[in-house]
């Protein structure tokens, strides 16, 4: 009897725990979700949507929606297996068959596999749509945004993000890690051309459209202004990565400056509808933007009232300290609520859990992450449309948008110089010599983030390269001749003697590159480049130069040697647009995003005590730029 009245308290006190631990146990089901279940009813709230799904996943299941893995690295059956909530592709990462129809065929099948879990939550995909499909052999290219910037076209903008939507719709795509809203203030960092402009309304305003083009259609492709925050204004030296100078380093300034500086782009972006929103490498006030919870949580998510949700760049979050377990609680309990992997994901995973299980990040940050992520694919319609968009795959590429490119780069083209009124060209000038080694390069006038994350020259994609286009402007009276090196031997007149043309067109400017690995300490032109200048000058009466780079470069030589000068940034895959311009189908119009240095001793620029005369003055001011037409 005694060991019964021990053995009763006991049992008592096992079936009160039992009880306690119910509303955990029922948190964690596995029971198949019901046909009628309300998440799965298009027509109610998103918020009872989400409410219904979030109360019916496991940690495991909510992990896996936190969890963004790069293609290369997933094993298919590890998408269901570990409810894998989104997938990537790097700069570069396409199928073997580089084609839309290959794209859409590889997303479907992560998907179909991703819908395979009790509660079929689809994945997004995402990649770096930063100027175009920019991945997709055959997608247009637009111009980068520093040429964007230099339209001012806030309308043009927009439809250039919608067309980009549209094609990366079509192969299933439906998350792209742009705009980029940094405000450069340091021409020298090899992200410049990403950016719209120095000037932080140009930004605001080109950065807002951009997220309205992206969004434009049901299901939408994720807009990502990024990289919050402080991106464009790092100091030199400061990167925190081997060989960079300026890429992921410190942001300088007080709170003062971030704000005023770079949170307006951020405000005017989540105002547009921006629900994504990626947190940069880079450092503020000693501490790595993935661990800064005053600006992510309070000031994004709390002052800005961003309902969307956080993404870490590459691996970011794994520069905290070092320590990977103390890196994955800092960042999440900083307000991250999806993790760029994007390779080591079972030991993310992992992490994650024990974090959990341990009390480290509490289950209120979990579910705030995850509940964020579903209200976003939710309002995407990614429930009711998770595949690829087939009946779009034609306008890969299509005569319709390339149109819309080829306005874009006309737009985009700044006239520095015309003396003598040397632009427009006649179109039946009897020669007309082309030279210089971005002149018949379509990686080359494409720049970084084509096909390649750092692009490559070469025909790396279907496009029309600059000397291609002008052969397509001229009359047929007139006689075009390339020579890459400016030499032009054959071109003799009847007596033998070299010929001597009425125009010459060089087109020089820098190799491709993208992210840290373009910072620059020297802008110079090449010598190569500045050789085929003086060639060319001394074979043509009227000498036009045009510069094909993501900055701003040091072209004081080259500027005297030249009647005409054309800043024509990246344009991307339309060089028809360069030739309308040049020879008068459409009016010089862009106006410089960036103030142009004279010398590399004046970089950064002190903006607030910026000289308007004398040696100090730049060469050319922000906002320059000679009309015609």
């Amino acid at each position: 009897m005694k060991t019964l009245f021990r053995t009763i308290p006991r049992l008592l006190c096992i079936a009160f725990l039992i009880l306690l631990s119910l509303p955990v146990m029922a948190q964690e089901t596995t029971a198949e979700p019901p046909a009628d279940a309300p998440y799965k009813n298009a027509s109610l709230p998103v918020e009872d949507r989400v409410n219904d799904l979030l109360a019916r996943m496991t940690v495991a299941e909510k992990i896996g929606q936190m969890t963004q893995v790069e293609k290369n690295s997933i094993k298919l059956t590890d998408i269901d297996g570990l409810f894998i909530g989104s997938l990537l592709s790097g700069g570069g990462g396409y199928p073997s068959d580089n084609s839309a129809e290959a794209w859409a065929k590889m997303t479907d099948t992560f998907q179909e596999q991703a819908l395979k879990t009790r509660l079929a939550i689809p994945l997004i995909y995402g990649a770096d749509g930063v100027h175009g499909h920019n991945n997709l052999e055959g997608a247009v290219i637009f111009p980068h945004n520093i040429g964007m910037g230099a339209t001012r076209d806030a309308d043009l903008v927009q439809k250039e993000c919608a067309v980009t939507a549209q094609e990366m719709a079509a192969t299933g795509v439906f998350w792209d890690f742009s705009p980029v809203v940094a405000v450069v203030q340091d021409i020298r960092w090899g992200r410049t051309y990403e950016s719209y402009s120095e000037n932080t309304d140009v930004v605001t305003q080109l950065g807002s459209a951009c997220v309205k083009g992206l969004q434009s259609n049901k299901p939408f492709v994720l807009a990502t202004p990024k990289h919050f925050i402080g991106d464009g204004g790092t100091g030199w030296g400061t990167s925190t990565v081997q060989g960079y100078m300026l890429d992921q380093g410190v942001t300088r300034g007080d709170e003062a400056n971030l704000r005023d500086k770079f949170l307006p782009p951020y405000k005017a972006a989540i105002d547009a509808g921006a629900m994504s929103i990626m947190i940069s490498f880079s450092s503020f006030g000693g501490m790595k933007m993935s661990a800064q919870k005053y600006l992510i949580t309070d000031v994004l998510k709390g002052e800005l009232g961003f309902k969307g949700f956080t993404i870490s760049d590459w691996q970011a979050i794994d520069q905290i300290s070092g320590d990977y377990y103390k890196d994955v609680v800092t960042a999440f309990n900083a307000g991250m609520d999806m993790n760029m992997v994007p390779t080591n994901y079972p030991t993310f995973i992992r992490v994650m859990t024990k974090a959990i299980e341990a009390g480290d990040i509490p289950m209120e940050r979990i579910d705030d992450a995850v509940r964020r992520i579903l209200r976003v694919k939710f309002m995407m319609g990614l429930f009711e449309h998770p595949m690829s968009n087939a009946a779009d795959l034609a306008t890969v590429g299509s005569d319709a948008h390339r149109a819309v490119a080829r306005q874009a780069v006309s737009e985009s083209l700044v006239l520095l110089k015309n003396d003598n009124n040397a632009l427009p060209l006649k179109k039946d000038a009897p020669h007309i010599f082309v030279a210089g080694g971005s002149a018949d390069d379509i990686g080359v006038q494409s720049g970084g983030w084509t096909i390649e994350w750092q692009g490559r020259s070469g025909k790396i994609t279907p496009g029309t390269t600059i000397r291609a286009a002008i052969q397509n402007a001229v009359g047929s009276s007139a006689d075009v001749q390339f020579d890459r090196f400016g030499n032009f031997k054959k071109a003799v007149d009847a007596a033998g003697n070299p010929l001597h043309a009425e125009v010459g067109i060089v087109v020089v400017g820098e190799q491709p590159y993208a992210e840290g690995k373009g910072d620059a300490s020297d802008l110079a032109l090449s010598e190569a480049d500045m050789t085929d200048i003086n060639k060319m000058r001394d074979r043509v009466d009227t000498l036009v130069i045009v510069l094909v780079s993501g900055r701003p470069m040091i072209i004081n030589d080259a500027l005297k040697q030249a009647d005409a000068f054309v800043a024509a940034w990246l344009p991307g895959t339309e060089g028809e647009g360069v030739a309308d311009v040049l020879f008068g189908d459409q009016p010089f119009k862009g106006k410089l995003p960036y103030t142009w240095p004279k010398s590399m001793d004046q970089l950064p620029f002190d903006f607030k005590n910026l000289p308007t005369t004398g040696d100090a003055a730049p060469l050319f001011p922000f906002g320059y730029g000679l009309t015609t037409g």
